[in-house]
């Protein structure tokens, strides 16, 4: 997907998240944003090694991708019909939406 926008020059940033492993955030290195937990955080920092950059924009725009133009009925068909992504899209949401009370709650009681 990063690779795509960035081949086609979309004006988007892309956001990794939901992360089960410090593994899974090494394969984005080079993502333009990532959420990672501070569990995770934390691993990462006592990890030792080279990462290596995993995407890069200019890398993208030489690979051999096709462009795909769809119109909204044709993508929310194409959604629809990918039940993972669909899931993982409304699992997304529930759990950045938990996450934002939780951080709104601890908020408060700093201020």
């Amino acid at each position: 997907m990063t690779n795509y926008y960035k081949k086609f020059g979309y004006p988007t940033q892309v956001m990794g998240a939901s992360f089960r492993n410090i593994d899974e955030i090494c394969e984005l290195a080079g993502c333009d944003l990532l959420t990672i937990s501070p569990t995770l955080l934390r691993e990462l920092e006592a990890t030792e090694g080279i990462l290596t950059k995993k995407l890069d924009a200019d890398q993208a725009r030489e690979m051999a991708i096709e462009k795909i133009t769809v119109d909204e009925k044709t993508f929310r068909w194409m959604m629809n019909e990918d039940a993972m992504a669909t899931e993982k899209l409304a699992e997304g949401i529930r759990n950045f939406t938990r996450d934002l009370i939780k951080l709104e709650k601890q908020m408060e009681k700093l201020l």
